[in-house]
């Protein structure tokens, strides 16, 4: 039987690969590491990257909480009563250029003293501005991964992340999506083995995928224009995770620990007042693609 204890250690191996490649990518810049305990029984190792050559400000964090169920946990998800063990890997990557995407990647484990258990995680890019041939490189990617797995994965998951990283109240998507799953589990043994082997491959992909993206769009050039549109989209961003992001409630909701729940914000971002970009901007065409249901792999 596949136990916890194991799915732990290898989600922080997961961290330790991540931080390696992401410092390589960058090349100047390295990870500071804070460890912390939950008073209530866990904590984890939240690592921020800082000014690097190509990230501005990222955060990769690993936890393993314990202890009670908070009532609001329990109602929420409609569970009965009993002690819960949380472990997992949270990444938002947030880059100093504005031609290199924001990304996002969280796998994690719950399980109850009851025996419920599950997986869940995703993976997300949100650029400032759409590039068609990152999109298509980036839902190639995690088709593949996906795909390796099950087939039915992509398709469903891939849905299940435009329905999630979606902004209701300004009716458009984060940002060109990627996959969302939760509650992946199974009574068969040999099908959680397989579950764990596909929420790990996820964590593997990230380092990939993002090195690639980081490499080719670093060196792009930009000016004052780009960088106000980042800090636009940014604002866009801050929106999501405050209002919409289940992560950042479950967290705040089991009185996790807010500086690590809270490392997903940007360093910097802006809003104002009414913002229209120019017909035919690249401004303009990235809102146009900020859309559920777009074929992103054969667009």
């Amino acid at each position: 039987m596949l136990e916890k204890e194991k799915i732990t250690s290898d989600f922080m191996d997961i961290q330790d690969h991540i931080c390696k490649e992401l410092e390589i990518e960058d090349g100047k810049g390295k990870f500071q590491e804070d460890k912390w305990t939950r008073a209530e029984g866990g904590g984890g190792r939240t690592r921020i990257f800082q000014n690097g050559n190509v990230i501005e400000k990222g955060g990769v964090a690993f936890s393993a909480v314990e202890g009670p169920t908070p009532d609001k946990i329990l109602q929420k998800l409609n569970l009965e009563k009993a002690d819960f063990y949380a472990t997992g890997v949270s990444i938002v990557i947030h880059p100093e250029s504005p031609m290199v995407p924001i990304i996002h990647m969280n796998i994690r484990y719950f399980e109850m003293s009851n025996g419920v258990r599950w997986f869940g995680g995703g993976i997300d890019l949100t650029p400032h501005y759409v590039d068609i041939e990152d999109a298509r490189y980036f839902h190639q990617e995690v088709k593949a991964t996906c795909d390796q797995s099950n087939l039915d994965y992509y398709p469903k998951f891939k849905k299940w992340a435009d329905d999630y990283f979606f902004i209701k109240h300004r009716n458009e998507t984060r940002g060109i999506g990627g996959i969302f799953f939760d509650r992946l589990t199974s009574h068969d043994a040999k099908e959680m083995d397989s579950v764990f082997g596909f929420v790990k491959s996820v964590g593997y992909l990230f380092p990939k995928v993002y090195r690639h993206l980081m490499a080719k769009n670093k060196s792009l050039p930009y000016g004052e224009n780009e960088k106000k549109w980042q800090a636009l989209r940014r604002g866009r961003y801050v929106e999501f995770n405050l209002v919409w992001d289940a992560g950042t409630k479950f967290g705040l909701d089991t009185n996790g620990r807010t500086e690590s729940i809270l490392m997903s914000m940007p360093p910097m971002a802006n809003w104002e007042y009414m913002h229209q970009p120019s017909t035919g901007s690249k401004e303009a065409f990235t809102l146009d693609h900020l859309k559920k249901e777009i074929d992103w792999v054969s667009i």
